[in-house]
């Protein structure tokens, strides 16, 4: 059975990477796919498996060749998500999660309209500074410049097919996940899934 591409999108902050990353943990059908990046790495992070680190030129030559089901510039960073290798994990019967932002989601829809879209967002924009501020990994500047950001990416809220609020993390996980288990009960994946046994019931 085919999977089922979900976006996943919130503010930096709104705890969106650290959610994911217990989903996959808790349900071994659904996969992050793996995008590619302009920005530099971070402690502890690992190229091929947090992103494919490219440089500019790099990246520039996959836009030219085709190669990004969408690709977005995210402050002074470029972002892409590779067409042929998502194609190749919903084949596989994964569930496969973009985290991308709402530019990327509208690019990724325009392509596969039926990819399942969805909002995380902080119980307050207090509570997202304090968690940005508590990252301790950028300055002041690149705080308020993310805050600035956060205003006009939750503007696009309603462009999603989900709203999940982040203000208590198991809650907010337990919501996710019955997203994805919920899509997989749908009409045409449970044909889909079930058909003989369908047909059987009826002949």
């Amino acid at each position: 059975m085919r999977g089922s591409l979900y976006i996943v999108s919130a503010p930096s902050g709104a705890g969106k990477t650290s959610l994911v990353g217990k989903l996959i943990e808790l349900d071994s059908r659904i996969i992050v796919s793996v995008s590619s990046t302009t920005r530099d790495k971070r402690p502890g992070e690992e190229n091929g498996v947090n992103y494919h680190f490219l440089n500019l030129e790099e990246f520039q030559e996959k836009i030219a060749e085709g190669d990004f089901l969408e690709h977005a510039q995210v402050f002074d960073n470029f972002y892409g998500t590779s067409q042929s290798s998502v194609e190749n994990q919903l084949n596989s019967g994964k569930d496969v999660i973009l985290e991308i932002d709402w530019q990327g989601a509208q690019q990724v829809r325009a392509l596969m309209p039926n990819a399942i879209a969805i909002f995380i967002l902080p119980p307050s924009l207090k509570e997202l500074k304090k968690r940005l501020t508590g990252r301790g990994t950028d300055s002041n500047e690149v705080i308020e410049r993310r805050m600035a950001e956060a205003v006009s990416e939750i503007s696009h809220y309603d462009e999603f097919d989900y709203i999940v609020i982040n203000n208590n993390f198991d809650i907010a996980l337990k919501e996710l996940h019955s997203i994805f288990s919920s899509g997989r009960l749908a009409q045409t994946k449970q044909v889909e899934a079930h058909n003989n046994l369908i047909q059987a019931m009826l002949d």
